[in-house]
């Protein structure tokens, strides 16, 4: 394991597997970098991998206050750890995180943003979130953090009866412990901010190659707002993986990275 020191102060730990071209992974909400771990072990055949602990996760440091620009800056200690230029690989949201991080302007080469789950554009999904935001708030307040993990499951549809048979799973006291980190990941899809919908003034400030990738078996919704996405981009491209949903194996998943790396799609 290594660390890197963010703006704050806080400590970022990482791993770094292979060599080559730097690439930094960063995982969406509850993930830590042992879940990230298999893509990045595929991607070290050709790349040099930084593998992250986001904070408050894992073996990463946290200094409260919250703000998305201190995620922004843990991403840009990576990147200049790493040589000052990388390509950046976000997955959820991840993709949005390093979807703000290149909007900031990072010195990001090439971007690839996996599944962003924007909401659709429309006053009843728009509330959904702004809900789930203002709840998940309240439920963190007040210390109930095995309840903020089931919200976000069921959010993402998840049965509540399945939910609640989970709770007396082993690794359940894992979410538990990743659970306040939740509220990173809201406030950086801006669910109560924006309900969540696409930033297309961020978009519009992106001006690295960017890759959209959806699963052609995911929801229509998801690869409607991952064509949106693409669309709003100056350099943008939405590419459907047929067949798969929204977490993909890292032996299919790692090739499109390689290439979209490589070459950016030309």
């Amino acid at each position: 394991m290594n660390t890197v020191t963010s703006g704050d102060g806080t400590s970022i730990a990482f791993e770094r597997f292979g060599e080559g071209p730097p690439v930094i992974l960063v995982g969406g909400a509850t993930t830590d970098r042992a879940m990230t771990r298999p893509l990045a072990e595929e991607l070290a055949k050709d790349f040099t991998v930084s593998n992250y602990d986001r904070r408050g996760r894992g073996d990463s440091g946290d200094t409260p206050p919250y703000a998305v620009e201190r995620e922004v800056e843990d991403i840009g200690a990576l990147i200049a750890e790493a040589g000052g230029t990388a390509s950046v690989y976000g997955h959820s949201s991840g993709a949005v995180l390093a979807l703000h991080a290149a909007a900031y302007g990072l010195p990001i080469a090439r971007l690839v943003m996996h599944e962003p789950p924007f909401a659709p554009d429309n006053e009843a999904e728009r509330r959904t979130s702004r809900e789930y935001g203002e709840k998940l708030r309240t439920i963190l307040a007040e210390g109930r953090r095995g309840d903020a993990a089931a919200l976000f499951m069921t959010t993402a549809g998840m049965p509540e009866e399945m939910v609640e048979g989970m709770r007396g799973e082993p690794w359940w006291a894992g979410m538990e412990a990743v659970a306040r980190t939740l509220l990173y990941d809201s406030e950086v899809m801006g669910d109560v901010s924006r309900g969540g919908t696409i930033p297309t003034e961020l978009l519009g400030a992106v001006s690295a190659p960017t890759l959209i990738l959806c699963g052609g078996a995911s929801p229509e919704w998801m690869i409607d707002v991952g064509r949106q996405t693409s669309d709003g981009l100056p350099n943008g491209r939405l590419d459907v993986l047929e067949g798969q949903e929204h977490v993909v194996p890292p032996e299919i998943l790692a090739p499109v990275l390689t290439e979209f790396f490589t070459t950016g799609g030309d």
